[in-house]
């Protein structure tokens, strides 16, 4: 089976790695890729019609779906209607992400458990409501905003500022027309995976992401800077409480408002004294949760992927390996604000050589040369038999690439470990 594969960040990388272990794979190509990927296509991940047409071409048994964007763009409806299959959301089940207000409201309406909040289109409704309810308080834009749209304020002043750059100075473009403002939630983050063919729901290995920019979750919001799997916080009790509580119920309520979801369910979840609430939903595979979650995946990824496309989730068995794995990300000098592009990579092959995964993120080929070209340049993972030897592999790993202005945190999975 030929299958391909859309996007080309980190999560892409480690989906085409996971996939070319399958038996069923015999030709993987992706669109457009990095070069940490085979054969890369040079089509733009919104054009449907180019896909589908190269779809037909290469006669294509499975699309895996990465970024948010195309789900939103419908991609899924159309090769779905083409008779390929597609491995994500449709376009009105993918709104779960792409709008936080259709979220927070399909919440409330079901009773799945998450902070309260309002909604707001006028800026000096929301400044209002921000100094009628005090800080801390969370203001996120409701569209999609590169997983950037969300700021954690700790001061009134702070909440009013990002209520100005949202919705005055449109710091997030369309993706900032409404605000979504949500009480503070108390607690520890965790992420918990899940497929789903719009019925059956098996939860995948639980992940902690870190999105601040500095050690000791200091600094701007990123798209995150590093993983770690399984999250001691995410107990066989608690992971059992946000399959009953808020995994079930949400794929129920989706079917009830006629948008079955099919794919890969993302919950961003806040560990509260109540148990578990949501603090946000992905429409896919998240990044960099993915590079840690796969590598300990025991199974078929693309069997599973097909199972979940046809209804059948539950004929497929699905195993985890014992162990750990942690991600590690390199940045690039000045994200998540602007940064350089173009800086030569080296040591990759001797990281990979000490056994670490090393997932392409920010990268491109110049001739024989791989060189930055983003902000997340590659996660570098490392695997052990629990958190602590995965954290030692990924750091001794880290400490063979280099590239100019390179910076890392070097406190990924600290909870962990001062547990």
């Amino acid at each position: 089976m030929n299958i391909l594969v859309i996007g080309s960040g980190g999560r892409e990388h480690a989906l085409f790695w996971k996939l070319s272990e399958s038996p069923q794979a015999d030709r993987i190509y992706a669109i457009p890729g990095n070069p940490g990927m085979g054969e890369l296509i040079d089509i733009p991940v919104t054009d449907n019609a180019a896909i589908l047409h190269f779809a037909r071409e290469k006669e294509i048994g499975l699309v895996v779906v990465g970024p948010e964007v195309p789900l939103m763009n419908g991609l899924v409806d159309e090769l779905e209607a083409a008779g390929i299959p597609a491995f994500g959301p449709r376009a009105n089940a993918a709104e779960i992400e792409g709008s936080k207000s259709f979220a927070k409201d399909l919440m409330k309406k079901y009773g799945i458990p998450t902070a309260r909040y309002e909604v707001f289109t006028e800026a000096e409704s929301a400044r209002a409501y921000i100094r009628r309810e005090g800080a801390p308080i969370v203001v996120k834009a409701d569209g999609l905003a590169a997983g950037k749209g969300v700021i954690v304020a700790m001061t009134e002043q702070e909440a009013l500022d990002a209520v100005d750059a949202i919705m005055e100075d449109n710091s997030f473009g369309d993706a900032g027309a409404r605000v979504v403002i949500e009480e503070f939630m108390e607690g520890e983050e965790a992420s918990l995976l899940a497929f789903t063919d719009g019925k059956v729901i098996r939860p995948m290995i639980s992940a902690q992401d870190h999105k601040r920019a500095f050690d000791g979750d200091k600094g701007p919001n990123t798209g995150g800077m590093g993983t770690y799997a399984p999250a001691p916080v995410m107990t066989p009790a608690m992971t059992e409480r946000a399959v009953e509580e808020i995994l079930k119920p949400t794929i129920a309520a989706m079917e009830k408002e006629g948008r079955i979801y099919r794919g890969c369910l993302y919950l961003g979840l806040m560990i509260t004294d109540d148990g578990p609430k949501v603090v946000e939903f992905n429409a896919r595979f998240g990044d960099p949760e993915t590079q840690v979650v796969l590598p300990l995946l025991d199974g078929d990824l693309a069997q599973i992927m097909l199972a979940c496309t046809g209804g059948t989730l539950a004929d497929v068995p699905i195993h985890w390996k014992d162990g750990a794995a942690v991600c590690v990300v390199l940045a690039a000098g000045g994200y998540p604000g602007s940064y350089e592009k173009g800086h030569e990579i080296s040591g990759i092959e001797d990281a990979a050589k000490l056994g670490a995964l090393v997932f392409h993120a920010g990268t491109a080929a110049q001739g024989d040369r791989i060189v930055t070209n983003g902000g997340r340049v590659l996660g570098v993972v490392g695997r052990g038999t629990d958190i602590a030897s995965a954290v030692q592999a990924a750091y001794a790993s880290v400490g063979q690439i280099s590239f100019k202005d390179a910076y890392y945190r070097k406190d990924i999975a600290h909870r962990a470990l001062r547990r």
